[in-house]
């Protein structure tokens, strides 16, 4: 089966370089520009997260396909981090031991990052599942929801962060029920 992953457009927290999980923030102007000079592949079933900056990504791109929305999907929510930078957290000591556990500790009032991983490969498998006739899926999601399903899934394994993508790109992929493997970069 055929799945391309594309991470949603910039909003003004990800110019600002926040931790934006939860805070429904629609897109920004440029990113609503940048994702107009990007070249994107046709578009299968359409899947996206119901936070607003990924419908609108998914309608801008794909505008005659409507998306099945899917709510384990969502970004992590980063407690006490949300919404704010590094700069802004530099001197709180928490930020500082969740950086120097390589951002695998866990985010104060926040999501722990396994659990928050788990609900997306989960998720994942859900829509998997629903649309299990479906040759060709196209996931409008976040970075974090991205870099969980191909950390899990994708062959040859890498880390979490190894699978960072810019906002509005992605990864064209075939995934045979147990292995993603990337066949290109969007």
């Amino acid at each position: 089966m055929r799945i391309d992953f594309i991470r949603h457009g910039k909003t003004e927290g990800n110019l600002e370089m926040r931790y934006i999980g939860r805070t429904d923030e629609p897109l920004s102007f440029a990113g609503i520009a940048e994702l107009a000079v990007i070249s994107y592949p046709t578009c299968g079933k359409l899947v996206s997260s119901p936070m607003k900056r990924c419908l609108q990504t998914a309608e801008l791109i794909f505008p005659d396909t409507a998306p099945v929305v899917c709510e384990a999907l969502k970004e992590c929510d980063f407690g006490d981090f949300e919404g704010r930078n590094y700069i802004e957290l530099s001197l709180d000591s928490r930020y500082q031991r969740w950086i120097d556990s390589g951002g695998e500790g866990a985010f104060p009032n926040g999501e722990l990052p396994d659990d928050f991983k788990k609900r997306c490969v989960d998720g994942f498998l859900s829509c998997i599942a629903d649309m299990y006739d479906a040759e060709h899926l196209t996931f409008v999601v976040h970075g974090g929801t991205i870099m969980s399903i191909m950390e899990h899934f994708a062959v040859p394994k890498k880390s979490y962060y190894d699978w960072h993508t810019a906002n509005g790109h992605g990864f064209v992929t075939e995934f045979d029920g147990k292995n993603i493997t990337v066949t290109e970069k969007i």
